[in-house]
């Protein structure tokens, strides 16, 4: 049945792409991501071809018919619309058009903000020398230029990422007939592997005590230390930290509950508070209670503190680059709490917000685990304390 206006405009995305036909292989794709494109499809030489025509609205309904017409006169000609299409520009062909649609569709799938915030970041090093260019004129060697300016600054890992989400977008161009391949498969291999080290953790006892000392005794920004003693205490991912918001502690109920756009895993999480926790929080009430942010910038207090603001305070206390970061108080806790013998493994990996990779095991092991969770965290908590205790404090750091 011939489309209407109405259920153009109507026209819903879901899980999956649906195809609405109009007739004489004229159909309207709607993408997952809202998106609702032109396609013709026809036969030329006995194959099965395809031709984008287009996006609705800025293609009309009736324009489309229109479009599909002129392509019936060629092929009655024994032309390949197709063919001739690719000789001239059209409108959402670029790759910055095609990438905005793939963080469109990333949205929809609800992935947590900060990772399509990454996506974004690296999709910047490519706009330059990609943006204005048709994805479908882009070669191997296009991409490869792009990714040596980036590797040629010593960043592989940064390198390896932009690859990949490249390849992400491109496929993305494939599945909405915009490219006809994914042209970072031909460039494994072509540039430096980023070599793999593990992160620096401290997972000795009294070494960690030592550690919660000097953070006790700094007198530098007083914003800082209750980050790192949160850090300690609650062992999040620093970006949860850096970005909380006092909306998301309910101090009467000892609970964070980490809304699920912030996470890595694009779940809700919720930490519950132990005694000295809420002691830190109270102590940062008087400084940044009455802002949005828990732990804002000194230099502007609408954004968070930087991402680089708990490693080189690390470095002042004396705990070099191989000892310890801010990622890795989650590599301490996971250590020392399994150590222990006293909490179980599930209710571990659920307090640091991980995801089994068993999805037979994940589909059964359902529960959070809460109450063992909250005995666990003041535990935790009053374990820290015992760990300072073990230790001389060493000389005063700022």
């Amino acid at each position: 049945m011939a489309l209407t206006d109405a259920v153009c405009r109507s026209a819903k995305p879901g899980p999956k792409r649906r195809k609405l036909s109009d007739g004489g292989g004229l159909q309207l794709w709607v993408q997952t991501s809202g998106a609702r494109l032109w396609q013709l499809a026809y036969r030329f030489q006995g194959r099965q071809r395809q031709l984008a025509l287009g996006r609705y609205p800025e293609i009309s309904l009736a324009e489309s018919r229109i479009k599909r017409e002129d392509a019936r006169r060629l092929l009655r000609a024994g032309d390949d619309p197709a063919a001739i299409a690719r000789r001239a520009p059209r409108p959402g062909d670029t790759f910055r058009e095609v990438a905005n649609e793939f963080i469109a569709k990333c949205r929809s799938e609800q992935l947590a903000e900060i990772t399509v915030g990454k996506k974004i970041w690296l999709l910047e090093f490519a706009y330059p020398q990609l943006g204005h260019r048709r994805l479908s004129d882009i070669e191997p060697v296009d991409v490869l230029g792009v990714l040596q300016e980036v590797e040629k600054k010593g960043r592989y890992e940064t390198t390896r990422r932009l690859r990949a989400t490249i390849g992400a977008v491109f496929r993305y161009g494939v599945a909405t007939s915009r490219a006809k391949g994914d042209p970072t498969i031909a460039l494994r291999g072509a540039t430096i592997a980023p070599k793999v080290t593990h992160r620096a953790a401290i997972t000795d006892a009294e070494h960690f005590g030592r550690l919660l000392r000097v953070i006790d005794a700094f007198d530098g920004q007083p914003i800082i230390k209750a980050g790192l003693q949160l850090l300690a205490l609650t062992f999040p991912r620093p970006g949860e930290l850096r970005f909380a918001q006092w909306s998301e502690f309910d101090l009467a109920g000892a609970v964070w509950t980490i809304p699920a756009h912030k996470t890595k895993m694009g779940r809700e999480h919720r930490v519950s508070l132990s005694r000295q926790a809420l002691s830190v929080l109270s102590q940062l009430g008087n400084l940044t209670g009455h802002r949005e942010l828990l732990l804002p910038a000194i230099q502007n207090w609408k954004k968070p503190i930087s991402e680089n603001a708990f490693n080189p305070v690390l470095r002042r206390l004396g705990f070099g680059a191989d000892e310890m970061t801010s990622h890795r108080f989650r590599a301490t806790a996971s250590t020392l709490l399994n150590e222990s013998g006293k909490w179980s493994e599930d209710a571990i990996e659920r307090q640091l917000a991980h995801i089994d990779k068993n999805g037979v095991r994940r589909a059964y092991a359902r529960g959070t685990y809460w109450d063992e969770r909250v005995r666990m965290m003041q535990w935790w908590a009053d374990y820290l304390d015992q760990l300072k205790a073990l230790v001389e404090p060493k000389a005063k750091t700022s």
